[in-house]
């Protein structure tokens, strides 16, 4: 059917029970499939192979107010808002006034699939993929968007799965580290943008997938043949962000490696980052691209840019909001057609079922047609959907 989309979250979560998917990993990898258990205290818990839990309530706060909200404590899935099958889910999308959700893992997924054995790692993931694209999404494709994992590390394995996901109908899939899994952009990554590309995929990453700490974050094209002191371009150019929330890092790490410059078509939708540190970010990173390229070009080989460090970031990102009115004054400092409005629902940030009621708050004086473009369009263009 053809629907005129006026609100879509373009970031919503799976905030299903590991057994409402776990039925489908094959039985000799069962035993080390997340499992969800009572606690003792009450409440629920996701355990994993390895014993640990994951539960507390940020997760399921649709429905709550700061008033009865206690992320100590722990939620049963069989109550809890967003934590039923397809058609529960479309009562609530009703209940908020939205017309669709683009639909990332909730904590089922995320926080049960770290088992050593790959194999088990690879079955289980498929599985989840299985379920959200042929169980759950299925039941109403043009409401429920799913993304679609890909596996850690090994890229030929990443783009396996990504053109089953397409089989399968997702919508899209989300990475969570680089393609080879190196902590930085490494010439081989290339064949997995140039797949996603070709089958027209779109790739997400949900907030970032750079962490600091973890070795170094940038493979030069050269090292100085002297000692040099503990400085760092990539660690100047991120640093006005903070990396382990939002998509600075992973941006200029992609940027300086060239990426953007080999695929000028390739967008990435950086999704629950909020936008009001962008504009102040984009400034800095150009100042500090000013500053200091000369000697990294120098001494590290990095490449000198053909346009400023910020259009890269602008042209070739998608940004997802939740609550961010300062954002929503600085939109044209971003780009209004990069700017995209997700409920996060169920998890802590959802105002639901008074999404559009905070979007009103947020939206004070916006135009109408910019307004509807953060709201519905940008993600329909991102995923390729024609209304």
């Amino acid at each position: 059917m053809t629907r005129n989309y006026r609100l879509v979250s373009g970031d919503s979560h799976l905030q299903v029970p590991a057994d409402a998917w776990t039925h489908r990993v094959p039985a000799q990898y069962r035993d080390l499939a997340p499992k969800r258990v009572k606690r003792p205290t009450g409440g629920e818990a996701i355990v994993s192979a390895g014993g640990d839990q994951y539960w507390g309530a940020t997760g399921s706060y649709a429905g709550h107010t700061p008033e009865t909200f206690d992320p100590m404590i722990a939620f049963d899935f069989g109550t809890a808002i967003g934590a039923g099958g397809p058609e529960q889910r479309l009562l609530e999308q009703d209940q908020d006034g939205v017309e669709a959700e683009l639909i990332f893992p909730g904590t089922s997924a995320t926080h049960g699939l770290g088992v050593p054995d790959r194999n088990a790692y690879l079955s289980m993931l498929r599985a989840y993929n299985d379920y959200l694209g042929q169980d759950y999404c299925s039941h109403a494709p043009d409401r429920l968007w799913g993304v679609g994992m890909l596996p850690s590390k090994d890229i030929d394995l990443k783009i396996a799965e990504m053109e089953h996901c397409k089989e399968i109908g997702m919508r899209a899939v989300s990475v969570h580290d680089m393609p080879s899994g190196q902590p930085y952009p490494v010439p081989e990554d290339d064949r997995f943008w140039a797949a996603a590309l070709d089958m027209e995929m779109p790739v997400c990453i949900h907030t970032t997938i750079s962490r600091t700490g973890r070795g170094p974050l940038f493979k030069y094209e050269k090292e100085p043949d002297f000692e040099r002191p503990p400085d760092d371009f990539m660690d100047r150019v991120y640093r006005h962000a903070n990396a382990s929330r939002c998509g600075s890092l992973t941006a200029c790490q992609l940027l300086f490696a060239g990426t953007f410059d080999r695929f000028p078509k390739l967008k990435i939708y950086w999704a629950e980052n909020n936008v009001g540190w962008l504009p102040f970010f984009c400034e800095q990173l150009d100042t500090e691209y000013d500053k200091n390229h000369i000697w990294a070009e120098r001494h590290f080989g990095i490449p000198h840019l053909e346009r400023r460090p910020s259009e890269y970031i602008k042209e070739h990102g998608y940004w997802g909001f939740y609550d961010d009115p300062i954002g929503i004054k600085l939109r044209h400092e971003i780009g209004v057609d990069h700017v995209i409005w997700g409920s996060d629902f169920p998890h802590v940030v959802t105002f639901w079922p008074n999404s559009r009621q905070a979007l009103d708050q947020q939206m004070t004086g916006v135009p109408a047609e910019e307004r509807r473009k953060m709201e519905s369009t940008n993600v329909l263009e991102f995923l390729g959907i024609t209304p």
